[in-house]
């Protein structure tokens, strides 16, 4: 996808647990990803288990999914399962699939072939 490393920390558990409303040990680790000035957040809770909810559908008030755009969509999609994911075989086009992250989580995965036809960025 063309993020690059950017850095990463232990985040205290001194504020980190008022802020995000969870009891210690929070046990968070940040990693921080950028790319054009897009910063991607990835956050580890390696003290404590995590808690996984409900399956998410489309039409659902929030976040629902997230959608990445890749160069070589078979072969995202070939590799889903290897790291612990699903992909949902319904879905699946020649252009586009939804999977599901190892958590749960839906991402959509599309062909950067769209990426033509868009408007150019302002």
């Amino acid at each position: 996808m063309g993020f690059g490393f950017w850095w990463e920390a232990d985040v205290p558990d001194a504020g980190a647990d008022q802020l995000l409303q969870l009891e210690r040990p929070v046990g968070l680790h940040v990693t921080y990803l950028i790319r054009d000035g897009l910063v991607l957040e990835l956050l580890d809770y390696s003290q404590r288990s995590v808690a996984a909810g409900g399956r998410r559908v489309m039409d659902q008030v929030g976040l629902t999914h997230i959608s990445f755009s890749v160069s070589d969509l078979a072969a995202v999609r070939d590799n889903v399962e290897a790291l612990g994911g699903s992909v949902l075989e319904r879905t699946v086009s020649r252009h586009s699939a939804m999977i599901r992250d190892p958590h749960g989580q839906l991402l959509e995965l599309l062909s950067d072939g769209w990426l033509a036809a868009a408007p150019p960025h302002p």
